[in-house]
């Protein structure tokens, strides 16, 4: 190497972040997200956030928490309550680094995937998908959509990342498979508990069955553990309260990934708490 000329770095890292839950785990991840990217020194950052506003969807204004002028998260990412926030039809318009499912109706706003670049270097592309089991009817099947994006896709991207909303773990699995030596990683969400299953598969993809979520340590599935247990006994509907306050966990995982291949070289799990 001559002198004065920089070393090219071919291996990056890439933080995934599970489902964010209501303000307490917007704030959270404001905090604990540049932190774990300066300490794992991620390049780049995607975040479900399809709870983030009140614990179902997400609004302008829980966009801007979370993308922020200092840009500690690059892409949000949603699932099964991706309308539940009327507003948001009409904002996801003007969103360019928000993503919906892919295999939803071609009719719907916004868009499930996108090239994005990288400011340390390269190129990636980030798909969303939804899953089909016990989940909304009228989602177009996964499997197949993923295939046709992958076939659309530029040639030139060889890095790309899918995060599989779905609640089956069967379906979740069965993406991995399918996409293994395809894409560069499959990352579960939806079902907010981290699955100890974090593996890189014989084709070199990443995967996960679900990435945990940004919520109240203290709660089931960051709603008020009274409120849920209260459902569970005497099976009464009441509104489960999301719990803002307190000990927030982060859960997410951290991506080694070779910028030429497309290869994923490592996946670590990684999970911290704060107080809000």
């Amino acid at each position: 190497m001559f002198q004065g000329e920089k070393k090219r770095v071919t291996v990056m890292n890439l933080l995934f972040v599970g489902d964010i839950v209501g303000k307490g785990g917007r704030k959270a991840a404001k905090t604990l997200v540049p932190e774990i990217r300066r300490k794992y020194n991620c390049s780049f950052c995607i975040a479900n956030g399809e709870n983030s506003a009140g614990g179902s969807g997400i609004n302008e204004k829980c966009i801007n928490d979370l993308l922020g002028s200092d840009g500690y998260i690059d892409v949000i990412t949603l699932g099964d309550h991706v309308w539940a926030q009327k507003s948001f039809a009409q904002e996801i318009k003007s969103q360019k680094n928000v993503l919906r499912p892919a295999n939803l109706n071609p009719k719907q706003p916004g868009y499930g995937y996108k090239i994005f670049r990288v400011p340390a270097g390269g190129e990636i592309a980030v798909i969303n998908l939804l899953g089909t089991i016990y989940m909304k009817d009228g989602i177009w099947c996964p499997f197949e959509e993923i295939t046709g994006i992958l076939n659309r896709l530029p040639s030139r991207i060889k890095c790309i990342f899918v995060d599989f909303h779905a609640e089956a773990t069967s379906e979740k699995i069965a993406m991995g498979r399918l996409l293994d030596g395809k894409v560069t990683a499959v990352l579960g969400t939806h079902t907010h508990v981290q699955t100890a299953d974090a593996v890189i598969l014989p084709g070199g993809t990443a995967y996960i069955t679900d990435a945990g979520m940004v919520g109240a340590d203290f709660s089931i599935l960051g709603r008020s553990v009274e409120d849920v247990v209260s459902k569970f006994t005497d099976g009464m509907p009441r509104r489960l309260n999301v719990v803002e306050k307190g000990i927030i966990r982060l859960d997410a995982v951290v991506v080694s990934y070779n910028i030429k291949t497309g290869r994923a070289e490592k996946i670590q799990p990684v999970s911290c708490k704060i107080q809000v």
